[in-house]
């Protein structure tokens, strides 16, 4: 038996102790990587208090929407698109793609003036786009009730509306600001790549977004804003241990 073979034995025995289920394939074995028994033994007090078990996403989305910045020419029918097809309405201010406010200067906003980008600096149009992210995914492990899910088409990451008690902890937790609010529903609400044929994309009419396979673009685009959430307890102890290391 292979070192892998054993450390994959190991790791289905912890999981059987907790009463979690331990029958995971190779590729999930691999997937799971730096997760560790004493990480996973972590999650052990909680279970036995009878705790509902955290929810950790530790899937890759399949896809994302990347944007092209030189063709944008500032229309938002993107904005227009996302809204009508997802929330049956004209609603720009809840797009999951934001356009709007960078119209004028940029991501920087008034801080950059004539030095930034938008139609009051260098002309060009920046689309801001949510990145997918990867474990650890910012707004769901904000959130308390675990509303941010795993689509099954895509991978992508979905607010369950039932679940969303319309606590805005993951608008505070996303470092580029990407969930948006619907006060009509007093839900949350981001880009859930449309099951796989994103609307923006469709409604573009100078080709400056395209869906394309998932990579990782958080290390790439610089954050808006400094997060505020705070993780709750049970998700942080089931982290704590494997991110030490």
């Amino acid at each position: 038996m292979g070192e892998r073979d054993e450390e994959h034995e190991l790791l289905e025995g912890a999981l059987s102790s907790l009463g979690l289920d331990q029958s995971i394939s190779r590729r999930q074995f691999l997937r799971l990587g730096g997760v560790t028994i004493v990480g996973i033994s972590a999650l052990a007090p909680m279970l036995a208090r009878g705790a509902t078990k955290p929810l950790i996403i530790m899937d890759q989305a399949e896809g994302l929407v990347i944007a092209d910045p030189i063709r944008c020419v500032g229309c938002r029918r993107c904005e227009l698109a996302c809204t009508e097809f997802n929330d049956g309405k004209a609603h720009p201010s809840i797009s999951r793609i934001k356009v709007n406010r960078n119209l004028n200067f940029g991501p920087k906003r008034a801080y950059a003036g004539h030095n930034g980008q938008g139609n009051w600096g260098n002309g060009l149009i920046i689309q801001d786009l949510c990145k997918q992210c990867p474990h650890p995914v910012p707004c769901a492990n904000a959130c308390p009730n675990d509303a941010i899910v795993v689509n099954p088409l895509t991978n992508a990451r979905v607010v369950d509306a039932n679940k969303c008690i319309g606590c805005k902890m993951c608008q505070r937790a996303c470092p580029w600001e990407m969930l948006s609010f619907d006060p009509d529903t007093n839900k949350a609400t981001k880009c859930f790549l449309c099951d796989g044929k994103p609307k923006c994309v469709e409604a573009c009419p100078a080709s400056a977004l395209a869906y394309v396979a998932w990579r990782d673009l958080t290390d790439k685009i610089p954050p808006r804003v400094v997060p505020t959430a705070v993780v709750p307890p049970a998700k942080a102890a089931a982290c704590s241990e494997c991110h030490k290391r």
